[in-house]
């Protein structure tokens, strides 16, 4: 497989111990052991370590009831939710070596696969050192925090082999791939344009003060890579999100599933030229991502528009194409409708309650069996390419500016301002080498 310059790849059984280890390791440094697994060949049981466990503990469920799967790992910083996971996953029979460090999955050579579910600070590096470790890799969405994370986690998965999925899940679900074919079939003509909501009504995450972090939680180990700062109060388990140093927004959030799917569509992948408005319209408090804004991504001759609402759950529908013969809408579970030029309806499908996640995971688990990176649904070529577009959109959002692009690699073009987004600055020890 070949990268181009933006680093992107156009190439196409239930585990019951008879007892847990209950692990809380302090610190983790940026080194790893660099120990190959076994690869698992066809019919063979694959090995799992799940990062995170926070998201992380469904992800766990479902791959300890995939066929030839054993969960033998559940990892997290907070010794409360590893215990509250590995609670969880007993109820349906498994129990896992619990720690709280992520180097034990890796230097674990009966380990096939790292699941990373931990927050966006950590997608590209865990990600890196797991394939270094000769882990295949099941990372959430989005892939990375930065643009320049998406080019090293590309450029690690081809370096070492390793099969590498993102976790936009709907690319998997059945109904999703039914209305896309439908698409590039053309049944609603030439599709010129998608459109893409988000809407929540969350509330307002305060004003945080400095304090001493929970004692179940090692903090230090949680900030990883990024330059350290003191605990606040209402920065973790969820709002980490809404700031820069750590999460990527409402856009990368939930808006990157829907991106996604318009750009797969649509068949474009990078844009022209980016715009983004919007702003903290709503809430007074220590959030820095917008929680109301509008991205416009156009690729000459076709175009994306996201809307994200953070403080109004008001609307339905989640991804619209639109075409010279008509429309089609996809929901957010996966269903979708078709409408003809005269607006009638002419075809529907109901959406899957998973939304994908059980055929994801068992199309990962196949990859690895059949050591085919092109029978992926979401490979990490495809996830950095959404992912991008979504790191475009906040920087287009952060500098106040459209954004002129190059669509071969999605650099912004005469912008130093712009392109000091395209990277971040890393706790010193923890720079990516791939």
């Amino acid at each position: 497989m070949a990268l181009d310059a933006a680093g992107i790849s156009h190439s196409g059984l239930r585990r019951t111990r008879l007892s847990r280890r209950r692990v809380l390791v302090s610190g983790a440094a940026a080194t790893v052991t660099l120990m190959g697994s076994a690869r698992a060949s066809a019919g063979e049981r694959v090995v799992v370590g799940v990062m995170g466990l926070q998201r992380g503990a469904s992800l766990a469920e479902t791959f300890a009831a995939t066929p030839g799967v054993v969960v033998k790992y559940l990892c997290d910083v907070d010794a409360a939710r590893r215990e509250k996971a590995a609670a969880r996953l007993e109820k349906v029979g498994v129990q896992a070596d619990l720690t709280g460090d992520y180097r034990r999955m890796l230097d674990d050579r009966e380990v096939d696969a790292f699941v990373c579910a931990a927050p966006n600070h950590w997608h590209a590096t865990a990600t890196i050192q797991a394939c270094q470790a000769g882990k295949h890799v099941y990372v959430e969405k989005p892939c990375s925090q930065t643009p320049q994370e998406g080019v090293w986690m590309n450029a690690a998965a081809e370096k070492h082999g390793r099969i590498v999925q993102v976790g936009t899940q709907r690319r998997s679900s059945p109904p999703v791939r039914d209305a896309i074919e439908r698409i590039q079939n053309g049944m609603i003509g030439d599709v010129f344009a998608a459109r893409s909501w988000y809407h929540n009504k969350r509330r307002s995450i305060g004003r945080g003060t400095v304090a001493d972090p929970p004692a179940s939680l090692d903090y230090d180990s949680w900030q990883g890579p990024v330059p350290r700062t003191p605990y606040r109060t209402n920065l973790i388990p969820y709002n980490w999100h809404w700031f820069w140093d750590y999460g990527n927004g409402e856009l990368g959030n939930n808006g990157v599933h829907g991106i996604d799917l318009c750009a797969w569509g649509l068949g474009v992948e990078l844009p022209r030229r980016v715009t983004s408005t919007g702003g903290r319209y709503w809430f007074d408090d220590d959030q820095q991502t917008p929680d109301t804004q509008t991205v416009s991504l156009d690729f000459e001759g076709r175009e994306i528009v996201w809307t994200g609402l953070s403080c109004n759950g008001h609307g339905s529908g989640f991804v619209t194409f639109y075409g010279n013969g008509g429309t089609l809408e996809i929901d957010a579970d996966g269903g979708y409708r078709v409408f003809d030029q005269a607006d009638a309806l002419v075809a529907e499908r109901p959406g899957t309650a998973g939304r994908g996640q059980e055929e994801h995971v068992a199309n990962f688990v196949d990859a690895i069996r059949a050591d085919s990176v092109a029978s992926l649904a979401a490979g990490i070529g495809v996830g950095h390419r959404s992912a991008l577009l979504c790191h475009l959109g906040n920087i287009a959002q952060r500098v106040g500016r459209s954004l002129i692009c190059d669509p071969a690699t999605g650099a912004v073009i005469d912008d130093t301002a712009a392109m000091e987004f395209w990277s971040r600055d890393y706790e010193p020890g923890w720079e990516p080498a791939v």
